[in-house]
């Protein structure tokens, strides 16, 4: 795992070496391992290294193809690169490493961009033609590593994270105010936008060719829900175990120390289970708790460790949110806030001291139907369905609006299930999952943002994907929204950052691009039966984890977020939300702010999703947009002694 970094032409302003060397150290945790440049008068390469595969310096980049007309700067793993390369040796081409990057180089010589459908993996990479003086950078197909780029006023940068581009000069820092609404609405931004500007993502399973004639970008690969399955229930469950049981050993592969996140779900178990089943010695396993039983799930993954005989590590957050909080959301960008990030880091902090690569359970869930959100969302359209159309679209609006205003909280409740009833499907699923209550948004936002807002429907980024899902299966479609737009935007960003912040490689075994095509082809009524979530993967598991798993309240990475607010965080968000010139003061009425607070603190209405969402983008405007930026959230000290 690494970080990557470069520009096209020079500058005038700095010598092109010095640049790098900047870019290069505020992504020194993506790769403290080792660090290379390569630049000429039309390209600037950076990499920073942590190396998983072939440990010796002949694995530094950027790497060179063998007749020199190539320069790659990659981060990821490709899981099948031992493979690709027999095939490529049998074709009578040699290797000067034993590297994945130096097979990627090799495959991209031989059969250029066709070579992404042959990756089975998780990447993002630029090579450089020196012949054609032409870029080309790709990612992968579900967006597990990230890519940036900015391009504007003939400048061209790009990095694995936002930070990078912003040590380049001349770098235009504008806010771009619809993002500003997507953040609210969703906890992040989604692909293509970032926060600012000119600053953009190359969205999962595209790629990108930038030369003289300008810039191409294409899709190389999406999921599709077309092709539903005609095998039986127990074929499709043998089938889908074979296909797992192979994603997880493909990621034992590695020359350092490897171990799993461990919660005690169905996810992280049958990773973990996996594991164990395919190593001869005991799998290394960590499991974050909390000082509160509600959020609590140390026990169901200690119960999974003895089954398994891991070599099992536990740590509990309880008074170290304060002291990091600062420091953790320093790694983010732009403005993030699931609030699980924060266990997320202090996961990834244990396991970093025991191993350096880490397998994780990340997409069950929208594989399969495992978030509560969709057995709601089936039952809101069960009564979407007995409700006549003229009496959702004339009534329920109206009598919604009212009843928000109210101080009952059974009616504001009420309020909100009206709302979602009276919108179409999509719409509804939408609103559902909205995280900043729309009455609240509309009485804070001023200024531009009140202007943008009158305008731009955040709403579109999700009804976009909706109606591209090529079925007419109502769950499929929210499924592969959530597949382009919360496991990219949310829950990849929040494992990169948190894990690559301790400098540890995580790996995604359900996330192999054959698992995610192969559960796109189950009928939907195998994945959520009745209130039955994740149906047939827990028939699937029936022989490998206990019931008491399998069957057990889904908790999720869930943290006390409410209780935070009142205690463990209070100082801090206060003193943040509330300080003069406070980047929220620019956009929202911070009277309207202060009454929220006031509720909050005294119990009398719970606003902890939107005083946490206008916390972080606070955080995330002291960092990168108040002029107050570090190059790096990392300590120069800390980065000494891993040097």
């Amino acid at each position: 795992m690494c970080g990557i970094a470069g520009f096209l032409g020079r500058y005038d302003s700095a010598p092109s070496e010095d640049i790098l060397a900047r870019m290069g150290d505020s992504i020194f945790h993506r790769g403290p391992d080792a660090g290379g440049i390569y630049c000429d008068d039309d390209i600037a390469l950076c990499h920073r290294r942590l190396s998983i595969i072939d440990l010796s310096a002949a694995g530094n980049q950027p790497m060179k193809s063998l007749d020199g007309r190539y320069l790659i700067v990659y981060n990821g793993e490709v899981y099948n690169f031992r493979e690709l390369r027999g095939q490529l040796e049998k074709q009578g081409l040699t290797f000067a490493t034993k590297t994945d990057t130096e097979v990627i180089l090799t495959l991209y010589q031989q059969e250029g961009v066709d070579c992404l459908q042959r990756l089975n993996g998780m990447y993002a990479f630029a090579i450089w033609d020196l012949q054609e003086r032409s870029l080309f950078l790709a990612r992968d197909r579900l967006g597990k590593k990230p890519l940036y780029y900015y391009d504007y006023n003939g400048r061209f940068v790009f990095a694995s994270e936002i930070k990078a581009i912003l040590c380049a000069p001349d770098i235009d820092k504008g806010i771009r105010l619809d993002a500003i609404k997507d953040y609210f609405t969703y906890q992040y931004i989604p692909d293509p936008k970032s926060i600012f500007n000119h600053i953009h993502k190359l969205p999962p399973g595209h790629w990108m060719m930038v030369d003289e004639s300008g810039i191409r970008q294409q899709q190389y690969w999406d999921v599709s829900f077309s092709e539903v399955s005609e095998k039986n229930q127990l074929q499709l469950q043998e089938e889908l175990y074979r296909l797992l049981e192979d994603a997880v050993r493909k990621r034992m592969v590695s020359d350092v120390p490897l171990g799993a996140f461990l919660s005690g779900g169905i996810d992280s178990s049958l990773i973990v289970g996996m594991m164990a089943n395919n190593s001869s010695d005991a799998i290394t396993t960590c499991s974050i708790g909390f000082d509160s039983e509600k959020f609590d799930e140390v026990h169901f993954a200690k119960k999974v460790a003895r089954q398994f005989s891991t070599d099992h590590h536990e740590f509990t957050v309880k008074e170290n949110v304060e002291d990091n909080l600062l420091k953790i959301a320093a790694y983010f960008d732009e403005p993030f806030s699931d609030p699980s990030f924060v266990p997320t880091y202090f996961v990834s902090q244990l396991a970093r001291q025991q191993v350096t690569v880490a397998l994780a359970g990340d997409g069950g869930d929208e594989n399969f139907a495992g978030y509560s959100k969709y057995a709601v969302d089936q039952v809101e359209n069960r009564i979407r369905q007995m409700v006549p159309a003229i009496v959702r679209s004339a009534f329920l609006p109206p009598l919604a609006r009212a009843l928000s205003y109210s101080t009952n909280t059974a009616a504001r409740k009420g309020s909100s299930l009206l709302g979602t009833l009276s919108k179409t499907p999509e719409r509804g699923f939408f609103v559902s999952n909205s995280f900043f209550n729309e009455r609240l948004w509309k009485e804070l936002i001023i200024d531009d943002l009140k202007r943008v807002s009158a305008d731009y429907d955040a709403a579109e980024v999700t009804i976009k994907h909706y109606q591209s899902a090529e079925t007419d299966d109502h769950l499929s479609r929210i499924l592969y929204v959530d597949l382009k737009t919360y496991l990219p935007g949310d829950i990849l960003v929040k494992v990169d950052r948190m894990s690559m912040a301790n400098s540890l490689e995580t790996r995604a075994p359900i996330l192999d691009y054959r698992v995610v095509e192969f559960a796109a082809s189950i009928p939907s009524n195998l994945k959520l039966r009745e209130k039955e979530k994740k149906y047939i993967l827990k028939k699937a598991l029936s022989d490998l984890l206990p019931e008491e798993i399998l069957y057990r309240k889904k908790m999720g990475f869930s943290v006390p977020l409410q209780h935070w607010l009142q205690h463990e965080i209070h100082a801090i968000a206060s003193k943040y939300l509330f300080s003069a010139g406070s980047g929220i003061s620019q956009f929202f009425d911070i009277r309207g702010v202060q009454r929220i607070w006031d509720e909050h603190q005294s119990g009398k209405w719970n606003h902890c999703a939107e005083l946490w969402s206008l916390l972080m983008f606070e955080l995330w405007w002291q960092n990168y947009a108040s002029g107050h930026r570090s190059p790096s959230p990392q300590p120069v000290e800390q980065r000494a002694q891993m040097a």
